[in-house]
Order: structure tokens, then C-alpha cells, then sequence
């Protein structure tokens, strides 16, 4: 789901709960009508489709036309004589042994099930619907030897709005042949579990219920390119490169908030430091910081002296934490714009082993056979981006630890304790919520893409393991949720707890704006009280985006 924009201009401080106000019957989202050719697939179509938005989607006639081309110099090529992986030759260990012309349709469906051997949880439907069809784009190419009839027919799921149950655990980023192949079972109407209608089952018993064909026959060649190639750890890392971007924006948020709380000095965010970087997001992330923070009253010499000012002293800076935090913050938009740019060039690239090309001399097709289905590149992109996750929660953790502290706040009241500190404990567990999952990030943040190990008898002998990555940098985004909660949770109530002795003094419009959201949902805390509820409100709106400051970018 996209991002919501939080409207600026509401009130400062709210002590009570404000309900919601009443909307307008949601507007069921226009389709999405996606005309695949192999070539112009876009992230805005896959942030699309990962919002949930329906999807009608059909190969091009010219593609088909390429495809149909392709196929028939792929049997051509075989006529004469070409022994061909996973086409008239076996698979693995086993690629040295023939097949014969009459095995080649019981050989696609044994690909299949052969390859179904993945557990764990199924991919969320959105990632497996983008899967599929980033896979019927990828064969779109006419580079694959398919039919036409193959991708349509993993589109035909898509539009019918049945989703293959495809588990996460299997794969090594060699192909991602588990999932995929629980994909292929599903379409050619085996007993691989899919959903539909609310209702989970054997695709045999489904596809009939959603008006789809219960059986489809794969011919030679078409079984191999279904699980070849690295479609789930591509629909994944979009998802994360969609998630990311959220989090990266209410982050900085997160960051403005703290900042307005401990009146910190603005000198950290002056452009002439940043545009000596020469670090095109680390300037985006410096001005955005300072649009949020304009005009601000409580981040100069006068805010600054409020509290006490008999004994004020000048600023002369800040700590590591908040002088160094626009940095650290484009370092994750730095691994994002990476991200995009690799993830469209895979969405429209042939990924299969073998592939089919023209004969560079003379006329007709040939077999090549490589390594296009690696996903070494995914993979790393995808450790590096946790890292930087890894990194901004960190930052996070740090800033929300320096908001209990009196000497590390500049004056907010120990442990940001409402009423008498003592009698009152505050927000100390809070914070300890948000510490705990350091150490987990840290751990999931160890990249997989080094830990490769051989298989199948030495013909896989390197593995990218990338699908461990994307699962991992999963795991680390759902715990950003949880520990930027945190920091907004308890800037929030440093904010409060001396908007008196600020009064007159003029929050940044972004922090106004996200106090004021903050406190549509949970109350300022006064004496201590049961503080679960509040922490998940705050995670709720968190994951759901609705912390993204105005003028952050959105996926």
C-alpha cells in the first residue's frame, strides 16, 4: 500500500485522544492493464502490484509473434543434432544422460515435481502475483524457446486471481527452483496448493472454480524456464525497495522529531557541508531535513536557554548521532537507487539457462547455455541494503537511548517520566523495546551472498544464497518498524513534556505535523500506564506509512 502524506497545519498538542474522522466509502482502484513485451516492465507497474492494486495482464501480439519465432528455431536446433540441457538432455548430476523425444512431456511435469520441494511459509500473494509476472515478461523476450501458450497461462492465474502457494525455504539463489517450480505444478493443475476465494487447495480442484482450464500440458524445453532464473529473489527485493523507501522517509522523520525535542543545532544540516560530499542523496536527505525543521523556534539559542536558563551555555555541537545522521540516512537511499536500477534491468532480461539466439553465421537457432540465472548481483544488493537497514535502526536506537537521559536530552525530564520522576518510570521499557532487537538486526545483517557452498554433486559448486539475503532483510525491515516506533513514541512525549516552558516558540512544520498524528492515536503519558497499546499504535502507523513526512519520496 502506498504511503499516506500526513496533512500539515493541525494542532500542536493534544491531551486526550482525538477519534478519527469519518471517510468516504473507499474507491475500488482502477486495474492495472499491463501489456508484457519483455522490454518496458517497470517498478512503478511492480509497486503497483505490490500495493494490491488488480491486475489484467497479457502478452504483446509482437512478442508473441518473437516467442512462436524462437520456438521453432529451438525444435529446429534440435532436429539437427544439438544436445541441449533440460531439453533432450536430464538435469544436475544427471545433465550427461539423453532424452528421448517420446520422455519429453512426462520428463516437464517430473521437472516439476522433482523441484517442489520447498516448506516454510508461502510468499505473501502480492510477491507471488509479481513473481508470475515478472516471469511472463522475462519469457516474453522470445530468448527462452517456450510457447506463447506458457506465459499466458501463468498470467491466466494472475487475472483469475489464483495464487500458488510457494514456500520460501529451498532455495539458493540458484535459480530459485523451489518456489518457482510449486508455481509450474500449480499451473499445469497438479496438487500443488494454491488460493482462491478465500479458499486454500489443490490447484487440480481451484482452477476449474476460478474458470481457468484444470489442466495445461508443457512441452519440451517449457518446464525448465518456469523454475530457471531468479524471479522470486527479484519480486522480493522490489518489495523490500518498496518497504525501504517508506521506512528510509520516516526516518528521517523520526529524526526531525528528536531533533525539534532536544533542540539540536542546525549547523549539521547546513548545504555547503553536505555539497562538499558530492553525494547526490546525502544533499536530498540534508534538505529535506531542513525543510522540515524551518522556521522552527525550539531549534535556536532561545529554545535552547528555556529550560534553564540561568545556567545556559552555548551549544558549540551536537553528538555523533545527530551531526552524522544525514549521512548515515543516505547511505540507505544511496542502496536503493542501486536497487532500482538493477531491479529493472532484471525484470526485462532473459534469466533462463539455456537461452535461444540466431546463429551467428548462417541461418537458424542455437542453444547457448550459461549462468543467466544467477543471482549474485540481487544478492548482494540485498545484504548491502540490509546493512544500511541494520545501520538506520541502530541510529534509531541510539537517538531514542538519548532521550531518557537528562545530560544526553539537554533537560528532558529523566526516563521522559511524566509526573514525579521516581514514582513515575516513564518510557525506559519503551526503549528497551527498540535496544533488544539490535542485536537481531545485527545478526541478520551478516551477508548471506558470502556463506556459498557446493551441491548436487559438485555441478553446483557456487551458490548466491540471495534468497537468504531477501528473507533476512524481510526480517530486519519488519524490526525497523518496531524500533522507529520507538523513537517516534518517545519524541513525541519529549515534546510534550516541555511544550509549556517552549510555549510561544513555533514547532517545524514537520513536526508538527507528525506530533499531531502521533497524538490522533495515542495519548501523551502522564502516569505510567500500560504501555503496550500505545508502542503498537505507533507500530501500526509506522508500517502502514503513516508517519511519512511531507516532501519525502515515496516508492
Amino acid at each position: 500500500m502506498r504511503a499516506v502524506r500526513i496533512v500539515t497545519g493541525m494542532g500542536l498538542l493534544a491531551a486526550l485522544l482525538v477519534p478519527a474522522q469519518a471517510t468516504a466509502e473507499p474507491v475500488a482502484p482502477r486495474p492495472l492493464n499491463l501489456v508484457l513485451d519483455g522490454r518496458s516492465f517497470t517498478l512503478d507497474d511492480a509497486f503497483a502490484i505490490l500495493g494490491g492494486r488488480p491486475v489484467a495482464a497479457r502478452i504483446a501480439p509482437s512478442a508473441q509473434a518473437t516467442m512462436a519465432r524462437t520456438r521453432a528455431g529451438a525444435l529446429a536446433a534440435l532436429k539437427d543434432g544439438q544436445r541441449v540441457y533440460g531439453w533432450n538432455q536430464a538435469l544436475g548430476p544427471l545433465k550427461d544422460r539423453p532424452l528421448t523425444p517420446e520422455q519429453a512431456e512426462q520428463f516437464q511435469r517430473n521437472v516439476l515435481r522433482s523441484h517442489a520441494a520447498g516448506v516454510g511459509e508461502p510468499l505473501r500473494d502480492d510477491v507471488a502475483r509479481l513473481a508470475l509476472i515478472v516471469k511472463a515478461n522475462q519469457m516474453a523476450r522470445g530468448r527462452y524457446g517456450v510457447r506463447p501458450d506458457v506465459p499466458q497461462r501463468l498470467l491466466a492465474l494472475v487475472n483469475a486471481g489464483v495464487v500458488p502457494l510457494m514456500p520460501q525455504i529451498g532455495s539458493l539463489g540458484t535459480g530459485d527452483l523451489q518456489p518457482q517450480a510449486a508455481a509450474g505444478l500449480a499451473a499445469i493443475g497438479e496438487e500443488a496448493p494454491v488460493r482462491y476465494g478465500g479458499e486454500e487447495g489443490p490447484a487440480s480442484a481451484l482452477l476449474p472454480k476460478a474458470g481457468l482450464p484444470a489442466g495445461f500440458t508443457l512441452q519440451a524445453g517449457e518446464a525448465l524456464p518456469i523454475v530457471s532464473g531468479s524471479t522470486v529473489v527479484a519480486a522480493l527485493l522490489m518489495d523490500a525497495v518498496r518497504r525501504a523507501t517508506v521506512l528510509a522517509g520516516q526516518a528521517e522523520g523520526a529524526l526531525a522529531l528528536f531533533m525539534e525535542a532536544t533542540r539540536a543545532e542546525q549547523g549539521a544540516l547546513d548545504a555547503r557541508t553536505h555539497k562538499e560530499r558530492h553525494i547526490p542523496e546525502e544533499n536530498a536527505v540534508a534538505a529535506r531535513l531542513r525543510a522540515m525543521v524551518a522556521g522552527s523556534g525550539w531549534m535556536t539559542e532561545e529554545g535552547r536557554k528555556r529550560l534553564d536558563p540561568e545556567h545556559f551555555e552555548p551549544r558549540v555541537q551536537d553528538a555523533v548521532s545527530v551531526r552524522a545522521a544525514p549521512h548515515i540516512l543516505a547511505g540507505l537511499r544511496h542502496e536503493l537507487a542501486d536497487a532500482r536500477r538493477t531491479l529493472v534491468r532484471e525484470a526485462n532480461s532473459a534469466t533462463s539457462n539455456p537461452l535461444v539466439f540466431r546463429k551467428k553465421q548462417g541461418a537458424g537457432y542455437e542453444f547457448v547455455m550459461g549462468g543467466n540465472w544467477d543471482a549474485s548481483i540481487m544478492g548482494h544488493l540485498a545484504d548491502s541494503m540490509n546493512a544500511e537497514i541494520a545501520d538506520v535502526a541502530v541510529l534509531s536506537q541510539e537517538l531514542s537511548g538519548r532521550l531518557l537521559s537528562p545530560r544526553w536530552s539537554y533537560g528532558l525530564p529523566p526516563n521522559l517520566a511524566g509526573g514525579t520522576p521516581g514514582l513515575n518510570s516513564g518510557m525506559v521499557q519503551a526503549q528497551t523495546v527498540a535496544a533488544a532487537l539490535i542485536p537481531e538486526l545485527q545478526v541478520r545483517a551478516t551477508p548471506a551472498g558470502t556463506l556459498s557452498r557446493p551441491v548436487k554433486d559438485g555441478q553446483e559448486d557456487h551458490n548466491t544464497m540471495a534468497m537468504a539475503s531477501a528473507r533476512h532483510l524481510h526480517e530486519n525491515l519488519d524490526r525497523l518498524e518496531v524500533v522507529l516506533a520507538v523513537q517516534y513514541l518517545m519524541a513525541a512525549q519529549g515534546i510534550d513534556l516541555i511544550a509549556e516552558k517552549m510555549a510561544g516558540l513555533p514547532l517545524g512544520p514537520a513536526a508538527r505535523a507528525l506530533h499531531a498524528e502521533l497524538r490522533r492515536h495515542v495519548a501523551p503519558l502522564g502516569a505510567d500506564r500500560y504501555l503496550t497499546p500505545d508502542l503498537e499504535r505507533v507500530v501500526a502507523l509506522v508500517r502502514g506509512g503513516r508517519l511519512l513526512p511531507p516532501g519525502a519520496p515515496l516508492p
